[in-house]
């Protein structure tokens, strides 16, 4: 008596096809687009060497222009906090409209929805020379790019911690006589702490980064001594400004991520 003995497999051959025929298609559109860069590679052969020759050029690292650039790297550090505040609090009631379960009707979320992609779709070097048009020149104009980019993005992580709230918790407070505002308060505030207090710090960590690169078009912060030491080829400058944008960034994960493990 022969007996019939059925592998298991995790995908049907319907299913393994398909997925063949994905990766074909990612394989080829990639192929596509690096053909279509028309890259120059006998340019590209020689990048080791100027790369080497402009470290070399750089170092070492010209210490005495510390001192100069302590005044725009303090001013860094204020961009990227009060870009992030201004950013938090603006988040709060886009945050209310675009969760589903919050949000008073349907054209109130999409227009939630709306200002969490407008934001979102736009870099933060565009923010940046808009302000710089509007505002001039200087650090008002950096802290609106900073706060006006982070505004979908702290929205949208809001909103959702949101949407995924006890709602349970919120009609308890309602029991009590409480109106919408002190639900929100008492009943969903707690709730959402954690996430509010994780999405705050881990978007100052990313906006301490973002706030030194606004500089090159004029929107305060290290990034205009940066740019003004390319510019002039102080190449000595540019590593004493790297090392130094590199320990605020270093010193603004160390932060992010020490807050973030005392709201757990």
């Amino acid at each position: 008596m022969s007996s019939e003995y059925r592998t298991w497999e995790r995908r049907s051959p319907r299913q393994r096809l398909v997925r063949y025929v994905a990766v074909l298609v990612v394989v080829i559109a990639a192929a596509i687009s690096w053909a279509m860069l028309e890259v120059n590679y006998t340019y590209l052969g020689t990048a080791h060497e100027e790369l080497a020759d402009l470290f070399y050029r750089m170092y070492p690292p010209n210490l005495a222009y510390s001192a100069q650039i302590l005044d725009p790297l303090i001013e860094t550090v204020h961009i990227a906090i009060l870009g992030t505040a201004m950013a938090v609090l603006m988040s709060i009631p886009v945050a209310l409209l675009g969760a589903a379960n919050t949000t008073p009707n349907r054209y109130t979320f999409l227009l939630g929805k709306f200002i969490i992609s407008a934001s979102r779709s736009v870099n933060v070097i565009i923010w940046a020379l808009v302000f710089v048009i509007v505002f001039g020149s200087g650090v008002l104009a950096g802290v609106l790019a900073i706060a006006v980019r982070s505004i979908g993005f702290c929205s949208k992580l809001i909103a959702e911690a949101i949407e995924e709230i006890d709602p349970g918790q919120v009609e308890a407070v309602k029991a009590t006589g409480a109106n919408s505002l002190e639900a929100a308060i008492y009943g969903i505030a707690p709730q959402i702490k954690p996430a509010f207090v994780g999405v705050s710090t881990y978007r100052w960590d990313i906006n301490v980064r973002a706030s030194t690169i606004i500089g090159f078009v004029g929107a305060g912060g290290i990034g205009v001594e940066l740019n003004t030491s390319i510019n002039f080829f102080r190449w000595q400058s540019v590593l004493t400004i790297l090392l130094a944008i590199l320990a605020i960034v270093i010193f603004s994960e160390v932060v992010s991520a020490y807050l973030r493990r005392k709201v757990r």
